[in-house]
Protein backbone atom coordinates (compact mmCIF):
# COMPACT_ATOMS: atom_id res chain seq x y z
CA UNK A 1 0.00 0.00 0.00
CA UNK A 2 1.42 3.35 -1.00
CA UNK A 3 2.15 6.15 1.44
CA UNK A 4 -0.31 8.44 -0.37
CA UNK A 5 -3.08 5.85 -0.07
CA UNK A 6 -2.21 5.33 3.62
CA UNK A 7 -2.37 9.07 4.30
CA UNK A 8 -5.77 9.37 2.56
CA UNK A 9 -7.06 6.48 4.65
CA UNK A 10 -5.58 7.79 7.91
CA UNK A 11 -7.00 11.26 7.31
CA UNK A 12 -10.47 9.89 6.59
CA UNK A 13 -10.45 7.49 9.54
CA UNK A 14 -9.39 10.22 11.98
CA UNK A 15 -12.00 12.62 10.63
CA UNK A 16 -14.77 9.99 10.64
CA UNK A 17 -13.93 8.80 14.14
CA UNK A 18 -13.81 12.38 15.43
CA UNK A 19 -16.99 13.40 13.62
CA UNK A 20 -19.09 10.50 14.91
CA UNK A 21 -17.68 10.93 18.43
CA UNK A 22 -18.50 14.64 18.25
CA UNK A 23 -22.06 13.93 17.08
CA UNK A 24 -22.49 11.31 19.82
CA UNK A 25 -21.22 13.68 22.49
CA UNK A 26 -23.23 16.65 21.26
CA UNK A 27 -26.57 14.92 20.69
CA UNK A 28 -26.69 12.13 23.29
CA UNK A 29 -24.60 13.70 26.06
CA UNK A 30 -25.36 17.42 25.83
CA UNK A 31 -28.70 17.90 24.06
CA UNK A 32 -30.68 14.80 25.04
CA UNK A 33 -28.89 14.12 28.37
CA UNK A 34 -29.22 10.37 27.79
CA UNK A 35 -25.84 9.52 29.28
CA UNK A 36 -22.30 10.69 30.01
CA UNK A 37 -19.11 9.12 28.73
CA UNK A 38 -18.59 7.60 32.18
CA UNK A 39 -21.77 6.96 34.17
CA UNK A 40 -20.41 4.83 37.03
CA UNK A 41 -19.80 7.79 39.33
CA UNK A 42 -21.22 11.20 40.18
CA UNK A 43 -22.69 13.67 37.70
CA UNK A 44 -19.59 15.85 38.08
CA UNK A 45 -17.31 12.96 37.10
CA UNK A 46 -19.64 12.25 34.18
CA UNK A 47 -19.36 15.85 33.01
CA UNK A 48 -15.57 15.80 33.31
CA UNK A 49 -15.44 12.56 31.31
CA UNK A 50 -17.63 14.21 28.66
CA UNK A 51 -15.13 17.07 28.45
CA UNK A 52 -12.22 14.69 27.88
CA UNK A 53 -14.25 12.74 25.33
CA UNK A 54 -15.15 15.98 23.53
CA UNK A 55 -11.49 17.06 23.46
CA UNK A 56 -10.49 13.64 22.06
CA UNK A 57 -13.10 13.89 19.30
CA UNK A 58 -11.90 17.37 18.33
CA UNK A 59 -8.23 16.31 18.27
CA UNK A 60 -9.09 13.42 15.95
CA UNK A 61 -11.25 15.65 13.73
CA UNK A 62 -8.67 18.42 13.48
CA UNK A 63 -5.83 15.93 12.92
CA UNK A 64 -7.80 14.37 10.07
CA UNK A 65 -8.46 17.79 8.55
CA UNK A 66 -4.79 18.80 8.75
CA UNK A 67 -3.86 15.63 6.87
CA UNK A 68 -6.69 16.34 4.39
CA UNK A 69 -5.37 19.86 3.74
CA UNK A 70 -1.83 18.55 3.27
CA UNK A 71 -3.01 15.88 0.81
CA UNK A 72 -4.99 18.49 -1.09
CA UNK A 73 -2.05 20.92 -1.15
CA UNK A 74 0.19 18.19 -2.59
CA UNK A 75 -2.49 17.15 -5.13
CA UNK A 76 -2.58 13.67 -3.54
CA UNK A 77 -6.15 13.68 -2.25
CA UNK A 78 -8.33 10.78 -3.37
CA UNK A 79 -11.86 11.80 -2.43
CA UNK A 80 -13.30 8.29 -2.84
CA UNK A 81 -10.66 6.76 -0.54
CA UNK A 82 -11.12 9.60 1.91
CA UNK A 83 -14.93 9.33 2.03
CA UNK A 84 -14.66 5.54 2.32
CA UNK A 85 -12.26 5.99 5.23
CA UNK A 86 -14.55 8.53 6.92
CA UNK A 87 -17.31 5.90 6.88
CA UNK A 88 -14.90 3.24 8.17
CA UNK A 89 -13.61 5.47 10.99
CA UNK A 90 -17.09 6.57 12.02
CA UNK A 91 -18.54 3.06 11.82
CA UNK A 92 -15.61 1.54 13.70
CA UNK A 93 -15.94 4.09 16.50
CA UNK A 94 -19.69 3.57 16.77
CA UNK A 95 -19.39 -0.23 16.77
CA UNK A 96 -16.62 -0.07 19.40
CA UNK A 97 -18.79 2.23 21.51
CA UNK A 98 -21.87 0.02 21.11
CA UNK A 99 -20.18 -3.29 21.87
CA UNK A 100 -17.17 -2.56 24.07
CA UNK A 101 -18.26 0.50 26.05
CA UNK A 102 -22.00 -0.19 26.26
CA UNK A 103 -22.06 -3.96 26.73
CA UNK A 104 -18.65 -5.28 27.82
CA UNK A 105 -17.29 -2.42 29.95
CA UNK A 106 -20.75 -1.05 30.83
CA UNK A 107 -19.35 2.46 31.37
CA UNK A 108 -22.60 3.86 29.96
CA UNK A 109 -25.71 2.84 28.03
CA UNK A 110 -27.17 4.65 25.06
CA UNK A 111 -30.23 5.46 27.10
CA UNK A 112 -31.37 4.38 30.52
CA UNK A 113 -34.75 2.82 29.79
CA UNK A 114 -36.31 -0.53 30.66
CA UNK A 115 -35.85 -1.99 27.16
CA UNK A 116 -32.55 -0.70 25.78
CA UNK A 117 -32.35 -3.47 23.14
CA UNK A 118 -33.90 -1.39 20.32
CA UNK A 119 -31.46 1.47 20.98
CA UNK A 120 -28.48 -0.90 20.97
CA UNK A 121 -29.76 -2.67 17.86
CA UNK A 122 -30.21 0.54 15.84
CA UNK A 123 -26.88 1.95 17.08
CA UNK A 124 -24.92 -1.14 16.06
CA UNK A 125 -26.76 -1.68 12.74
CA UNK A 126 -25.96 1.89 11.70
CA UNK A 127 -22.31 1.27 12.63
CA UNK A 128 -22.19 -1.94 10.59
CA UNK A 129 -23.82 -0.23 7.59
CA UNK A 130 -21.25 2.57 7.75
CA UNK A 131 -18.40 0.05 7.94
CA UNK A 132 -19.72 -2.06 5.06
CA UNK A 133 -20.33 1.00 2.87
CA UNK A 134 -16.86 2.35 3.64
CA UNK A 135 -15.13 -0.97 2.98
CA UNK A 136 -17.07 -1.41 -0.26
CA UNK A 137 -16.03 2.04 -1.48
CA UNK A 138 -12.43 1.51 -0.40
CA UNK A 139 -12.07 -1.85 -2.15
CA UNK A 140 -13.88 -0.52 -5.21
CA UNK A 141 -11.52 2.46 -5.38
CA UNK A 142 -8.51 0.14 -5.09
CA UNK A 143 -9.55 -1.68 -8.26
CA UNK A 144 -9.59 1.47 -10.35
CA UNK A 145 -6.59 1.48 -12.67
CA UNK A 146 -6.40 5.21 -13.44
CA UNK A 147 -7.72 6.80 -10.30
CA UNK A 148 -7.98 10.52 -10.71
CA UNK A 149 -6.76 12.59 -7.79
CA UNK A 150 -9.29 15.24 -6.76
CA UNK A 151 -7.89 18.71 -6.17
Amino acid sequence: MSTVKNRNILSGILFGLGLVAFIDETIFHQLLHWHHFYDKSTTNVGLISDGWFHAFSWFATIGGLFLFADLRRKNELSMIKWIASVLIGGGAFQLYDGIIQHKLMRIHQIRYVENVFIYDFVWNIIAILMLVAGLYLLFRSGNTKNEKVVY
